[in-house]
């Protein structure tokens, strides 16, 4: 198994300022200014994390490529591409789009690495260099649309590296599995209404954005069935995660057999996050990640490719991250010692009410060709 790793020192730089953790800072309402929550810490100590535990020798590393115009033209509108630009050149930067998601000057040259280095895994994937990959990157991507920004994202990386696979490079069914704690709503809205590409977005139910990911979200036109979202009520754990990933997802890809499947890897529903009220430990992440590479082998050959999306827990996120690319990679475990404090949370087996969610979308399966 070679695993493909994909990591620019430039991400660390992508600045989101002083915010009083999500507003900008204002004296005179009470915010003083602290950092934003989407700061670089995360992901930086995730890959030192990879770096020290050893996992780093046995990765195949993959050097990120801008994304080009073009390519982020087949997501987003001229004129946000644009303003975005623009405001990027800027001597303090702009905003993406919702007074939420700030950039600092030079924003456009790393979102663009950011969107590039998906398609860059992706594209290791399908020609075969590596039988999967992690893209580590900065900023995040899955809420952006076509026409703005919005939760800390400025492109949808995501979306734009499977368009790229799609128009570029001959590819014709792809799955998305978007396991961030928030609704995957930007990457769904491309493809809404496309019967090739299925969207499954695993999220705490109407957490962000407001009123946005309802199991009833199904798509439109003629790709109705395509979208499933499995809105999960807060306090869910490990179990919950796991049911909803036996039950759902696996028999999703099965239906759909894909011939990669993507991921949006966020890591907000782990049981430390600020941004969340989800229970996922280490151990979820491993055993989701598990059961996903068991259905890839059966559907496209086991090609995935992984993007890094959110995740707010400094101290936690490199454990949760490390344990996927342990399984992804095929490596043992190097250890969570933060595992038996979480692990040990009252709330981690399947409750009744979060069995009757995902029990109403698995009931939507069958309605994919």
């Amino acid at each position: 198994m070679t695993t493909g790793y994909l990591y620019h020192e430039l991400f660390g730089w992508h600045d989101t300022g002083t915010n009083a953790g999500l507003a900008p800072s204002d004296p005179a309402a009470g915010l003083q200014p602290f950092v934003h929550f989407e700061n670089a810490e995360t992901k930086r100590r995730l890959h030192e994390l990879i770096v020290v535990s050893g996992l780093i020798d046995k990765l195949e590393r993959i050097r990120p490529v801008s994304a080009t115009e073009e390519q982020i033209l087949r997501v987003h509108t001229p004129e946000y591409l644009e303003r975005i630009k623009a405001e990027s050149a800027l001597p303090k930067g702009g905003d993406a789009g919702d007074g939420l998601s700030p950039f600092g000057r030079g924003g456009y040259e790393i979102a663009a690495l950011a969107a590039g280095g998906v398609i860059t895994a992706v594209e290791a994937v399908l020609n075969g260099t590596v039988d999967n990959a992690y893209a580590l990157v900065r900023p995040p991507g899955h809420h952006a649309v076509a026409s703005s920004g919005m939760g800390f994202c400025i492109f949808g990386n995501l979306a734009i590296a499977a368009k790229h696979a799609r128009e570029a490079l001959g590819v014709g069914r792809i799955a998305i599995l978007d396991w961030d704690v928030h609704h995957g709503n930007g990457t769904q809205s491309v493809f809404y209404d496309d019967p090739d590409v299925l969207t499954v977005s695993l999220h705490q139910d109407n957490v962000f954005p407001p009123n946005s990911g309802a199991a009833l979200e199904r798509g439109e036109g003629e790709g109705s069935g395509y979208a499933l979202n499995v809105p999960l009520p807060p306090g869910t754990g490990d179990q919950g995660y796991l049911y909803a990933m036996d039950s759902v997802v696996v028999p999703a890809l099965r239906r759909f057999r894909p011939e990669i499947i993507l991921v949006a890897s966020g890591f907000d529903a782990s049981a430390m996050d600020p941004l969340s009220r989800q229970m996922v430990t280490s151990t979820g992440y491993r055993e989701m990640t598990r059961r996903l590479m068991d259905v890839a082998e059966e559907v496209c050959g086991g090609r995935i490719a992984v993007s890094h999306e959110g995740g707010y827990s400094p101290v936690y996120v490199p454990f949760c991250g490390l344990a996927v690319m342990e399984t992804l990679s095929g490596q043992p475990a190097f250890g969570d010692p933060v595992l038996p404090i979480v692990s040990g949370f009252a709330g981690h087996d399947l409750q009744a009410h979060q069995k009757q969610v995902i029990d109403e979308v698995a009931g939507f399966v069958a309605d994919i060709a």
